[in-house]
Order: C-alpha cells, then structure tokens, then sequence
C-alpha cells in the first residue's frame, strides 16, 4: 500500500530537509491542481488540498503522538481588551499563552463577536502546552488516581494543546471551578456549539463522540482546523478522528490510481501506534 510505503514520513521536517520541503511547496503553489485535477488522476475528495492546511488538521491522540521535540510558531495571544484582546482565566508563570498566529487571531475574533452577539465574554484558561509538561500532568493525574488513565488528563504527545490550535475557553463563571460537561449548558459554550465553525474552530471533544476520540466530553476545549474543513466538519458530524480517516482514504485511493505522491504527501499521517488499524473511511 503506498500510505504503507511512506509510513516513515514524519510529520515535521528533519534536519537537513528544508530545501526539499520547500521545493515541494513550490511546486504546489505553482500549479493549479483544481485545473488539472492533480495531474491526470481526480482527486475525489470533497474539500481540495487548497482548502485544508496539513499543519491546522494534524492529529494528536495517543494513537497518533506528536514528538517530544515537536514545538509549533505561535504567537501571545493578546490579553489587553483595548487592542481587541481576550480575557485570562488562569495566567501560566509566563505571563502570555501562545497559539498559532491564525487560531489567536480566529480566537480574538469570535470572542468579539460572541459578545456583541449575546453580551457574554469567554476567558483563555489554557492554550498551547509542551510535551515536558503534559508529561508532568498526566503522572500527577495518574499518581492521583492510583494509577488509573480516567481520560481527563492526556498522554504526552497526545495532547491537542501541543499543537498550539487547541485551547480551553470557559465562561466568566467557570474561571474557577473544575471543568466537566455540564458546562456545555451555559450560553457561551451553546453559542460556540453552534457559531465556532465559522471562525474555522470545531468543538474537539463533543458528546457524541466519546468513543472515537477516546477523550470525556469537553465543551470548552476547541480546536482549530480552518474555515473549509470545519464547516465540512459540522456539516458531515465529524470529529477530527473520522475527518483524518476520511482524508487518509481519499490520499490512499490518490495513490492507488497513480497519483504523484509529491501532491498528497504533506497530508499524510501515519499512526504512530503500530497496532492501532484505522477504520476504513
């Protein structure tokens, strides 16, 4: 299988890397493969590759860890309210949360408008997290626990806040108190539940869907992956689980009618758990 075949691929750049990554980068923005439809195989996809960013839809869970040295390009997420800012609920010993810069800024954006909507403000209480200290997190959960994995705290390498597109947001009540589902209650997270496609943002853990990402219920943790694929998302009633395998399914039949591997390959991703088989999308 070609997926098989470019299992070794990883999902950041290794040293001495850059300039092949950069042709193939070229190479892509330089044709229009709408036009052409990735040469002479169709893609059959319902999103093209232009609509979708491999780094906003990289997968972390346990099945698919994101390396220890894995660090994205963030940005601080901006806290001074006059400069269209977001409210702290906890401040980490930094003194700044980061993020990606295009999830800050979605961020930024559907808070303003959440407000002016309905008159409620949401507050940051964590954004990007580093392996090293989701490591530091699970244990203490586990210690806590007599050592059981209760899904609240994920692995490290696992985590969504790794990638610096998943954050917690919780409403003025909440800034204080303990995080379980009964938040999806409050009109904040309603409203988030129902607008944050959007702004290209998809509730990471939803209700429904506990058995695929094998995570509890989060209403306050979302995600952000993009406009088009969040919106695909909803309207389909994925998770970001089923929307990788559906993508690595269209990627594998690319490949299997002949199409050019170079087109595809920064989608791709490979379970890093070698028993864990991927459903057939």
């Amino acid at each position: 299988m070609a997926l098989a075949m470019m299992a070794s691929l990883p999902f950041a750049a290794a040293e001495g890397e850059e300039e092949d990554d950069l042709l193939i980068e070229e190479i892509i923005e330089d044709i229009d493969l709408d036009a052409i439809e990735y040469g002479d195989v169709e893609w059959d996809f319902a999103l093209s590759l232009e609509e979708m960013d491999p780094e906003y839809i990289r997968l972390a869970n346990k099945h698919y860890l994101l390396d220890e040295k894995y660090v994205p390009e963030m940005v601080k997420v901006q806290k001074s309210l006059d400069k269209g800012g977001l409210n702290y609920a906890v401040t980490p010993s930094g003194g700044w949360w980061y993020l990606q810069e295009a999830c800050a800024e979605a961020l930024h954006q559907m808070a303003a408008d959440m407000a002016e909507d309905i008159g409620k403000k949401i507050y940051l209480k964590s954004a990007y997290r580093a392996y090293r200290t989701q490591k530091t997190m699970y244990n203490n959960r586990l210690a806590s626990h007599n050592g059981k994995d209760d899904g609240w705290v994920s692995k490290p390498g696992a985590s969504d806040h790794q990638t610096g597109l998943g954050c917690d947001v919780v409403p003025y009540s909440w800034r204080d108190k303990s995080m379980n589902e009964k938040m999806m209650r409050e009109p904040e997270c309603q409203w988030m539940a129902e607008h944050c496609q959007e702004y290209g943002f998809i509730i990471r853990y939803p209700d429904d869907k506990n058995e695929i990402t094998e995570i509890n219920t989060e209403p306050w943790h979302i995600r952000y992956v993009g406009i088009p694929v969040a919106q695909y998302m909803g309207e389909n009633n994925l998770c970001l689980e089923e929307f990788c395998w559906q993508l690595q399914a269209a990627i594998q039949r690319f490949l299997d009618r002949g199409g050019d591997p170079a087109v595809v390959e920064k989608y791709i991703q490979v379970p890093t758990d070698e028993g864990f088989m991927p459903p057939n999308a």
